[in-house]
């Protein structure tokens, strides 16, 4: 379940300082040093946050999340802009470009991760680190961990994300669409019936507890996770 962060960052020293601490914190990292190096990588897929550094060789940070804002794929995309001007005026335009925070360099890396751990809370409730157990099934995403009873069940990380939205989203049809966009992360290039592959595997891991049933096929809807 680890979340998926950008760091948009020219400084080799400061960006590596970042990545770091982001990884040691269970964050799943990828970088880029300039606004036209992120754009390649965000049209191959979406993380769940990008910390975007103000000043950029070539298009600036400002306008490069002016241009992320106006587009509805990356409309609603978490940004922590990063930036040594700390003046009032400069954290208003910020804002009102559309970052959702704003940390001034230099920073701690403990406050930055509290900030990243805040965000992303808000942007996607179903991150939460609570227990959540249905019909006998429990998930515990803190440790990675599936039970059935008193049996734990062997899950590979896409069956497991595909689960905890399930389980976080009871007895609603969700289409595989939706579930592409919240599971995969928006990667473009996985096809629809991608989904079903997983959730034939899925069923297949909740078996010995008898679990699999709980994930009903809607027949031109997509599946739902019946809460009993």
């Amino acid at each position: 379940m680890n979340a998926k962060i950008l760091i948009v960052e020219d400084e080799p020293a400061i960006r590596e300082l970042i990545a770091v601490n982001l990884r040691h914190a269970g964050y799943t990292v990828s970088e880029a040093e300039t606004a036209e190096a992120a754009r390649i990588q965000l049209d191959a897929g979406l993380p769940d946050l990008v910390l975007l550094d103000w000043m950029l060789p070539g298009q600036s940070g400002i306008e490069f999340a002016r241009k992320l804002r106006a587009e509805t794929r990356t409309a609603k995309l978490p940004i922590v802009m990063l930036t040594a001007r700390a003046q009032e005026g400069d954290k208003l335009q910020g804002f009102d470009v559309g970052a959702d925070d704003y940390v001034t360099k230099p920073f701690s890396p403990r406050e930055l991760l509290a900030r990243v751990r805040a965000l992303l809370r808000r942007a996607s409730p179903e991150a939460s680190e609570d227990p959540i157990e249905i019909a006998g099934l429990r998930l515990e995403p803190a440790t990675f961990r599936v039970y059935a009873g008193e049996r734990t069940l062997e899950l590979s990380p896409t069956e497991f994300r595909l689960l905890h939205f399930f389980m976080r989203n009871p007895d609603r049809v969700l289409s595989r669409t939706r579930l592409l966009d919240n599971v995969w992360g928006d990667h473009v290039y996985i096809e629809e019936r991608t989904v079903d592959v997983h959730i034939r595997r899925l069923r297949l891991a909740l078996s010995p507890g008898g679990h699999d049933r709980l994930i009903e096929t809607v027949r031109g809807g997509g599946y739902r996770f019946l809460p009993r």
